[in-house]
């Protein structure tokens, strides 16, 4: 949390954040969720160029996050194994997001049929993510594993009986549908966040013995 990330935390744990860090994190979490759902509506609204749209957004945020993850694993205080494991980890999802940049840029033709791919893939690695979890994510898990099966049936019986073009346009569809979805999670954080970050900042905790009457003075003599 006190990175700033933009991962989706529960709502206790958000309630948790001290006001300095909602101040710093609040503007960020806004700013990408209007920015996903600004994009999903300009995926299906736009239809030359919506799934190049998807994924040069999609990569553009991967190599931003590997660059912080790599960039992180410099100044946080770990042992080697981990800070390897951080670095390698942060620079292979930066790759992918340029390759996936790169792709939606250069080879437009092929952008629609990597979404053919990328959208079943990142529907099932999401629900394997959450069934690793408990509680409401398990479970949330389970609904979206169902909606992987039938959205990956979907599209094959698609460009099955209609051609891949075809398919590929729906795939773009589910597409910008599951970045909508997943940007209303970050504004509702974004909300909360904001909230905590109108409150004052706590006052410094003193030591036991501390009765605050030299703190005004300059020092404290009751540690000399």
């Amino acid at each position: 949390m006190e990175s700033g990330g933009t991962d989706i935390l529960t709502a206790g744990t958000l309630d948790e954040a001290t006001p300095s860090v909602a101040r710093r994190t609040w503007p960020r979490w806004l700013l990408l969720g209007a920015a996903m759902i600004v994009v999903a509506v300009l995926a299906v609204v736009w239809h030359a160029s919506g799934a190049r749209l998807l994924l040069g957004a999609g990569g553009l945020f991967l190599a931003a996050r590997g660059g912080v993850l790599v960039r992180g694993s410099r100044f946080v205080d770990l042992d080697s194994t981990v800070t390897s494991r951080a670095r390698s980890m942060g620079s292979a999802v930066a790759v992918v997001g340029a390759a996936a940049v790169a792709a939606a840029l250069l080879f437009p033709v092929l952008t629609a049929r990597v979404l053919l791919v990328v959208v079943p893939v990142a529907l099932v690695a999401g629900a394997v993510a959450l069934l690793a979890r408990a509680g409401i994510a398990r479970r949330a898990g389970q609904a979206l594993l169902v909606w992987s099966v039938l959205v990956t049936g979907l599209l094959v019986a698609t460009g099955l009986a209609r051609g891949w073009d075809r398919a590929s346009d729906v795939a773009t569809v589910v597409a910008a549908v599951a970045v909508a979805v997943l940007a209303v999670p970050l504004l509702m954080g974004a909300a909360r966040l904001r909230a905590v970050a109108s409150r004052p900042d706590p006052e410094p905790v003193r030591p036991a013995a501390c009765a605050g009457c030299a703190c005004g003075g300059g020092g404290c003599g009751a540690f000399g």
